[in-house]
C-alpha cells in the first residue's frame, strides 16, 4: 500500500523547488495535495502534471483569511486535511547593520507567522479527525548562525520552538508536529548563493527531491511515536567543520 494512502495534505510554497517535488512524491505515495503558492502560473502547471490528486490554491501565507479559505477548499475538494507541510520560506541576505526593519517583518511574517496561520487553521479539523502531521521546514540556519541571514536565522530557530509547544499542546489529540532542517538544497530561492560546500562533510548541495523521503515518513504512520522532534538532513554541515 503506498506510504500516504488516505492522506489529504497541505503544501504551502508549492510550485517549486522543495515543496513541488515534495507535491510529487505525496501524489506519488497516494496522498491528495493541496498546493498552496503565491506563484499561481508555476502551481497550476504542477497540478495539470499531477491531475485529479492535486489542487492549486493561491495563498500568501500571512493572510489569515486566505488560509481559512484554502483548508476550506481542501475539505471540500478531498475531505479533511491531515498533513501540512509549511514549506514557504524567504530569505534576504543583509548584514545586520543594513538589514531593513521592513525586511524583518516580510521574513519573519513569511517564515514564522505563517507557520502559525497555518497550524492553527488546520488544528479543528485534525482533531476531528483524531490525527494529524504538521511538519514544519526550518534549515540549519536553525541549529546554528549564520552571517549576514538576521531574520532568516531568528525565524528558523524560533520554528523549532513553536514546533515544539505545537507537539506539546495538540498531542492528546493524536495530532505530531516536527521541523526538518535542510542543508544546502539547490532551489530557485538559492541560486544567488553560489555552492561553496566547503564546510558540509559531504562536500555537495542536495538536490530538491531528496528531503521528500524524509518530509513522506514524517506524513506519514511510519513516524507515528516522531513529535516535538527535530530532523536534520545538511550532509553533515551542522556536524562540525570537515576534512578539507
Amino acid at each position: 500500500m503506498p506510504k500516504l494512502e488516505g492522506k489529504v495534505a497541505i503544501i504551502t510554497g508549492g510550485a517549486r523547488g522543495m515543496g513541488a517535488a515534495h507535491a510529487r512524491g505525496f501524489v506519488a505515495e497516494g496522498a491528495k495535495v493541496v498546493i498552496a503558492d503565491v506563484l499561481e502560473a508555476e502551481g497550476k502547471q504542477l497540478v495539470e502534471e499531477l491531475g485529479e490528486n492535486a489542487i492549486f490554491a493561491p495563498l500568501d501565507v500571512r493572510d489569515r483569511d486566505g488560509w481559512d479559505r484554502v483548508v476550506q477548499q481542501a475539505t471540500g475538494t478531498y475531505g479533511p486535511v491531515t498533513v501540512l507541510v509549511n514549506n514557504a520560506g524567504i530569505f534576504r541576505r543583509e548584514s545586520i547593520e543594513t538589514h531593513s526593519h521592513e525586511m524583518w517583518d516580510e521574513v519573519i511574517g513569511v517564515n514564522l507567522t505563517g507557520i502559525w496561520n497555518g497550524t492553527k487553521a488546520v488544528i479543528p479539523g485534525m482533531k476531528a479527525a483524531g490525527t494529524g502531521s504538521i511538519i514544519n521546514v526550518s534549515s540549519t540556519a536553525g541549529i546554528t548562525g549564520y552571517a549576514y541571514l538576521p531574520a532568516y536565522s531568528a525565524s528558523k530557530w524560533a520554528i523549532r520552538g513553536l514546533t515544539k509547544t505545537t507537539a506539546l499542546d495538540l498531542g492528546t489529540f493524536g495530532i505530531r508536529a516536527n521541523s526538518v532542517h535542510p542543508g544546502f538544497v539547490r532551489t530557485p530561492m538559492t541560486e544567488e548563493l553560489g555552492d561553496n560546500t566547503a564546510n558540509v562533510a559531504l562536500h555537495r548541495t542536495a538536490a530538491d527531491t531528496e528531503l521528500t523521503p524524509l518530509v513522506i515518513f514524517l506524513a506519514s504512520d511510519d513516524s507515528a511515536f516522531a513529535t516535538g522532534a527535530e530532523f536534520i538532513a545538511d550532509g553533515g554541515e551542522s556536524a562540525g567543520i570537515p576534512v578539507q
